[in-house]
């Protein structure tokens, strides 16, 4: 086998790497096929703000009436978990306007957030 052979292991295990989507004038990079982003720009997600969490047995959950109080496990200034369909992308703090509830992002989660979580 000669040093210039296409079959060598170090050709044959390394992949074809693939090319990084092309912006577009916008600057939003384009799916494969040419297709933008605006493709799914649509599509539903489920976004939940998480205010804190407990454990309880179902006979204390039961025994609950109302007025009954739940503590939560996470302090008051700690901020409230942001999350699109179960993935945490972000932390925020309660806001009020006017008379309606609100989030404001506080902080975007990153893969290193994301493994502590």
């Amino acid at each position: 086998m000669d040093a210039q052979s296409n079959n060598s292991p170090e050709t044959a295990a390394r992949p074809a790497a693939a090319p990084a989507p092309a912006p577009t004038p916008s600057g939003n990079p384009r799916l494969p096929g040419g297709a933008g982003l605006d493709i799914v720009k649509d599509i539903a997600v489920t976004l939940t703000i998480e205010l804190g969490r407990t454990r309880m047995s179902l006979k204390e959950l039961l025994e609950l009436e109302q007025g009954s109080v739940i503590e939560l496990q996470r302090m008051v200034d700690e901020p409230m978990d942001v999350l699109v369909n179960g993935t945490l992308v972000a932390h925020g703090e309660v806001v009020v306007i006017d008379d309606t509830f609100g989030v404001r992002l506080t902080d975007i989660a990153s893969n290193e957030t994301d493994q502590a979580a």
